[in-house]
């Protein structure tokens, strides 16, 4: 079978060295192996300020917290996306509100997201679903309007661009994560990308339980309860080892992502997921939208290839269905959606076999 998704690490000579000198260093906890991983991960992707987490799940929560996102406060967030972007927002004690999504990308609608606002709202989440990031510059002027913080999920889009900036710039904070099967993985992590380093020392507090690091604990008060969320010098040197070819890597996400939309332009039955005008995905998936989904999946399942929808629209999960109204841009993209493999696994005869399928079956 071709994959949906791979896990990649770096080759061994390249990484059993530096998680050896780490694992017998005396010091496998948070230090300097962070530290190098967040300027490093930051200068390699135009980050700021950047911040490693134990999960990108964990960087969403200090992201929402950080930002300001309190119990009782309203942050308008999208169904289409996996799940812990908004059991994230239930944790804070805040209340997800679902604007609809457009049809053809599967992202935010900003008209929709307008039309959420209320004096409630404490900030807007978007998502960047599958590596195509959604309309940012439109949402960035929809929160400046109203004084609302804006957080970038952008667990699925690592090495994307919008407006002509580098993915995670252009919100308030930003999150990335490193978990099995996403572009980069550390086995598990992620990072918390802030604008404002006004914020950086909350958040490196709330990533430790309240308290500074560098300080003897005897001296340190706890103002804010924080959280075990910190990244372990382990889970750095993978991250480290994987920073020297993680863009020839997402670099082949991007050419097999072209190809198949050069590929399907103009398919009966099937069309590309729409790239938002000035926006650079990264394709994590390959987003096809199919007038027959299901009988395309099947025979593209029965060829050796694997395809599905992935992610399930969170407002059809009971703990968060009290918080959606119709959601009939999300209800079409959801119909027609179908992810296929374009990974860096995925060589020229695989996507030409990918194509050939899809065609056949799509009319």
């Amino acid at each position: 079978m071709i994959p949906l998704v791979k896990v990649r690490m770096p080759p061994p000579e390249q990484l059993m060295p530096a998680l050896e000198r780490v694992l017998y260093s005396g010091m496998i906890a948070e230090g300097e192996e962070v530290y190098s991983f967040e300027r490093e991960f930051g200068e390699q992707f135009g980050l700021q300020h950047a911040l490693a987490m134990s999960s990108g799940t964990g960087a969403l929560h200090v992201a929402f917290l950080v930002c300001g996102v309190a119990p009782g406060d309203d942050v308008i967030t999208t169904a289409m996306t996996a799940e812990p972007t908004n059991t994230t927002i239930l944790q804070v004690g805040a209340r997800p509100v679902f604007a609809d999504v457009d049809p053809d990308t599967g992202n935010l609608d900003p008209a929709a997201v307008g039309r959420a606002i209320t004096p409630a709202t404490k900030a807007i989440c978007v998502v960047h679903y599958a590596g195509y990031p959604a309309d940012l510059m439109a949402l960035r002027a929809i929160a400046d309007r109203h004084g609302i913080a804006l957080i970038e999920d952008c667990a699925h889009a690592l090495g994307a661009r919008a407006a002509g900036s580098p993915i995670g710039t252009i919100g308030d904070a930003a999150i990335f994560s490193f978990q099995a099967i996403k572009h980069m993985t550390s086995v598990d992590g992620g990072v918390l990308a802030l604008r404002d380093a006004s914020k950086l020392d909350l958040a490196r507090r709330l990533r430790w339980f309240g308290l500074r690091k560098g300080v003897p604990r005897t001296d340190v008060d706890i103002t804010t309860p924080g959280f075990k969320y910190n990244m372990n010098n382990v889970t750095a040197a993978i991250a480290r080892q994987q920073l020297p070819t993680i863009g020839e890597a997402i670099a082949r996400h991007i050419d097999n992502g072209r190809y198949f939309d050069r590929a399907f332009a103009g398919t009966a039955g099937a069309k590309p997921a729409l790239v938002a005008a000035g926006a650079e995905p990264s394709y994590w998936l390959y987003t096809l939208l199919c007038d027959n989904a299901a009988a395309v999946e099947t025979a593209l399942v029965a060829a050796g290839i694997t395809a599905s929808k992935l992610h399930r629209p969170n407002h059809r999960h009971s703990v968060l269905a009290p918080f959606a109204g119709p959601l009939p841009g999300v209800d079409r993209f959801y119909d027609r959606l179908l992810h296929l493999p374009c990974g860096w696994w995925v060589d020229d005869a695989d996507r030409d076999r990918i194509v050939a399928v899809v065609k056949e079956v799509a009319p």
